[in-house]
């Protein structure tokens, strides 16, 4: 997938007649998942690279969206087009495809996950907006994000890698822990996958991390550290566990991140923005290096 191209008038249109001045409920107003979004149903999501875009780079962005991230999702929402346009206008890596996860609780939730396609153009906002957000997850420290990192082990195909060995990224965002393991009955609840173990979740993540660069966004906006596990978070993936201040500057966060992969210098993308975005893109990418080159291979190695 990914054929096509984003352009401004399209989001201008679609905007205005799906989001502007709506709510966030009445924005995704899906009651149950779509089959076509339905992990059991996926064998394989594809980034291609095609005539409108010969090289591609394939992100993947997952979103929590159980009950207590309402904030993020009023932000995704109404920036998701602010956000594209970034990706695209700055150029932080070459021909973005981007797929969206919705992810909730696999031990609690009736869809906990859910999975769009890699596309380039206006289809990464309607695909978005056909996701149903649960709003559902438990009392038990955790959300299950790392069903988006089995996913893309397990479950993509990129013409990045398979032509360039050049990494996909990788962004969930969420305010909550993550489980040790994800259990053998939970993979196959989700993917329809027999295994004959159950994944813990560190090797899972080696496992991801040797075709996508992977990070995890904490929400900290008006929460406790406690809430989201942050030295749990930095524990497993050091400084790619990134600490988010305010909702608002998510895209901007992710651009920069991109960014960083690329290799551009971190007090660079910082001085880039203006004002309170600045001020949360220093809050987190504040303990990254600022060498240009090898960026990433330097924090954490798998």
């Amino acid at each position: 997938m990914g054929h096509g191209a984003w352009s401004a008038a399209d989001w201008k249109r679609y905007a205005s007649a799906n989001i502007s001045g709506k709510k966030v409920n009445d924005i995704y107003s899906a009651t149950q998942i779509d089959k076509k979004y339905d992990p059991r149903l996926i064998r394989v999501r594809e980034s291609c690279d095609s005539a409108d875009h010969p090289v591609t780079t394939p992100i993947i962005i997952g979103l929590d969206v159980t009950g207590s991230m309402s904030d993020l999702l009023d932000v995704t929402a109404k920036r998701l087009g602010e956000m594209v346009k970034d990706i695209i206008e700055r150029q932080p890596v070459e021909g973005p495809q981007i797929m969206f996860c919705a992810v909730g609780d696999s031990r609690c939730d009736r869809s906990p996950l859910q999975v769009t396609q890699f596309e380039s153009d206006i289809r990464i906002a309607s695909q978005l907006t056909e996701l149903w957000f649960e709003r559902g997850g438990g009392g038990n420290q955790f959300e299950s994000y790392p069903l988006v990192w089995y996913l893309a082990a397990n479950k993509t195909k990129t013409d990045a890698w398979e032509k360039r060995q050049q990494k996909g990224v990788i962004f969930t965002l969420g305010d909550d822990g993550y489980p040790e393991m994800l259990l053998a009955k939970e993979i196959e609840k989700v993917f329809g996958d027999r295994v004959s173990e159950d994944i813990n979740t560190e090797a899972l993540l080696a496992q991801v991390s040797r075709r996508w660069e992977v990070f995890h966004l904490m929400v900290m906006d008006r929460r406790s550290e406690s809430t989201v596990k942050l030295p749990k978070w930095r524990e497993l993936m050091g400084e790619r566990a990134i600490s988010v201040t305010d909702v608002n500057a998510i895209p901007e966060i992710i651009v920069s991140l991109l960014e960083c992969v690329a290799g551009r210098n971190t007090e660079d993308i910082i001085n880039s923005w203006d004002g309170n975005t600045q001020l949360a893109v220093r809050n987190a990418l504040g303990g990254l290096p600022a060498q240009k080159r090898g960026l990433l291979n330097r924090i954490i190695r798998f």
